[in-house]
C-alpha cells in the first residue's frame, strides 16, 4: 500500500467514518498485495519476504512470523488440509489494540489472512474472536461477505487455482483461549485446555492438521510488507525489530489510548508525549510495560526502548505493548491482588500448581491487603512466585505470566508489604 509509510496499520482507520468498504479499501491501496502475490509468486517467496521483514508476533510471545510459518509442511492446499487462524481472543487486562484493528479496518485483517494462507498453503481460515467484541463481530461478518462477493475469498481466487475462505468463531470467553493450543482445543468443541508440545500446531494442530495461529496485529502487517517490501518494513523499527507497533497506556495519565509508533519507541515518549503524562497530583511510580502478565518496571525505566530485547534486558517483557500505569496514590498491593484474582479466576484448572497455587496466592494477598497478613506470608508468596513462575513447572504459560507482576512487586514494593503487615491495615486507605 502506498499510503502513510509511518502508520500503515491505522492509516485507513477513521472512527467517524467507520471501516472502509471494499472499493474504498482498494482505492487507498488495499488488495495490491493480493494481486501481486496470489498466483504471481511461489508461496515460499512469501515466507521468505516475511522472514526478511523481521516481523515478530504481536500477541505477546514475539516469535518470528516467517520462522513460524517455515515449520508448516510444504504440500499444496489441495493436497492436505491446513488451517490459518487469527487469534482475536483479546482478554489480556489493559490490552485493546486488536479491537482497534478489528473494528477499524477488518478488510486489512482479511487480506493479511489471505496472504498468510497462501504462504503456508492453507485453504481454511478462522477468526477466533473474543465473544464480547460484538461490534467487531458484526463488522467482520460484513467485510467477509463483501470480500466473498467480489471474489477475494472463495474458490479460485484471481483465477490462480488457490482457494481460501474465512469463518468467524465467537469465543465462549475464557482467558486461556488466547493460548494457541487451548484455542485449538476450544475450536474442536472441547473444554479449552492447553496441549503438550510436540506436536506443535504447525504440524499437528486443529483436528490434527497443520495449523498456523497468528495474532490480529501480526496478520494486519502482511499487506504492507508485501506491497512495500521487507526492507521498508524492517526500516520502520528503531532497533533490531521491524515495523511499527500499536502501543497503549492506561491508568492515571492525561490521555489514555493507543497509538501506532515505530517499534522501539522509548517508554518516556509514549507516556509523556502521546499519553500526555500523568494527571495533575499524581506521580508515576511503576508500570507493567506489556499488559497484566508482565513484570513491573519502576519509574527509572522510562528511557527503555519498547522492543522485545530492550524490555527483556530491563527485566520485563514487551508483551502486547500496552502499558498499565501504577501511580503513587494507588496501593500496589491492592493492584497486585486484583491481578492475581483475575489470573486465579481464569486458570483453566488443567494442572495442579496453577489450579491450586493461584487461589492460594490470592488468599495471602487478600489477608495482607485487609490487614490480617503475617510476616511468614511473605515467604509463602516468594515461594509461590518462584515455583509457579519457573518455566516448565506448569502446563502452559498462564501461571508464569501471573507470577510476573507478583515476583517483581515483591521486590519493588517490599516496604509496602511490610507496612501492611506491621500496621495491620493498608496505609493508603482513607483515614489511615
Amino acid at each position: 500500500m502506498t499510503h502513510s509509510a509511518e502508520r500503515p496499520l491505522t492509516a485507513m482507520i477513521d472512527p467517524a467514518a467507520g471501516p472502509p468498504d471494499c472499493a474504498t479499501y482498494e482505492h487507498n491501496g488495499g488488495w495490491q498485495a493480493t494481486r501481486q502475490t496470489i498466483g504471481q509468486r511461489p508461496p515460499a517467496e512469501v515466507i521468505d519476504i516475511v522472514t526478511r521483514s523481521r516481523l515478530r508476533g504481536r500477541g505477546g510471545a514475539g516469535f518470528g512470523t516467517g520462522q513460524k510459518w517455515s515449520f508448516v509442511p510444504k504440500e499444496p492446499a489441495s493436497g492436505r488440509r491446513k488451517y490459518l487462524i487469527a487469534n482475536a481472543d483479546e482478554m489480556e487486562p489493559g490490552t485493546f489494540k486488536d479491537r482497534l484493528l478489528l473494528e477499524g479496518n477488518p478488510l486489512q485483517l482479511i487480506e493479511g489472512m489471505i496472504l498468510a494462507a497462501y504462504g503456508v498453503q492453507a485453504g481454511h481460515g478462522i477468526i477466533f474472536l473474543r465473544g464480547e467484541y460484538h461490534l467487531a463481530c458484526a463488522r467482520l461478518h460484513h467485510a467477509i461477505g463483501e470480500a466473498r462477493e467480489q471474489g477475494w475469498l472463495g474458490e479460485n481466487i484471481l483465477g490462480s487455482g488457490f482457494s481460501f475462505d474465512i469463518h468467524v468463531h465467537s469465543s465462549a470467553g475464557r482467558y486461556i483461549c488466547g493460548e494457541e493450543t487451548a484455542l485449538l482445543t476450544a475450536l474442536e468443541g472441547r473444554r479449552a485446555t492447553p496441549r503438550s508440545k510436540p506436536p506443535f500446531p504447525q504440524t499437528g494442530g486443529l483436528w490434527g492438521a497443520p495449523s498456523v495461529v497468528n495474532n490480529v496485529e501480526t496478520l494486519c502487517n502482511l499487506p504492507h510488507i508485501i506491497t512495500n517490501g521487507p526492507e521498508w518494513f524492517a526500516g520502520l523499527g528503531l532497533g533490531e525489530d521491524g515495523g511499527t507497533k500499536i502501543y497503549g497506556v492506561s491508568g492515571r495519565v492525561m490521555k489514555p489510548g493507543a497509538w501506532e509508533l515505530p517499534i522501539g519507541t522509548p517508554l518516556r515518549q509514549i507516556i509523556e508525549e502521546h499519553a500526555g503524562g500523568m494527571r495533575p497530583g499524581y506521580r508515576l511510580r511503576a508500570l507493567l510495560p506489556g499488559g497484566a502478565s508482565t513484570a513491573f518496571l519502576d519509574a527509572t525505566a522510562l528511557d527503555v526502548a519498547m522492543d522485545y530485547g530492550s524490555v527483556e534486558k530491563a527485566g520485563s517483557r514487551l508483551g502486547t505493548g500496552m502499558a498499565i500505569i501504577l501511580d503513587d496514590r494507588t496501593c500496589p498491593i491492592g493492584m497486585i491482588r486484583n491481578l492475581e484474582h483475575f489470573f486465579a479466576q481464569e486458570s483453566c484448572g488443567w494442572c495442579t500448581p496453577c489450579r491450586d497455587g493461584l487461589p492460594w496466592v490470592e488468599r495471602l494477598l487478600d489477608a495482607i491487603e485487609d490487614g490480617t497478613g503475617q510476616a511468614e506470608d511473605m515467604d509463602q508468596l516468594g515461594r509461590h512466585a518462584r515455583m509457579l513462575g519457573a518455566p516448565g513447572r506448569t502446563f502452559c504459560a498462564h501461571a508464569p505470566g501471573a507470577m510476573a507482576p507478583l515476583a517483581s512487586g515483591l521486590k519493588l514494593f517490599a516496604a509496602d508489604f511490610a507496612a501492611h503487615i506491621q500496621h495491620g491495615r493498608c496505609p493508603q486507605q482513607p483515614g489511615t
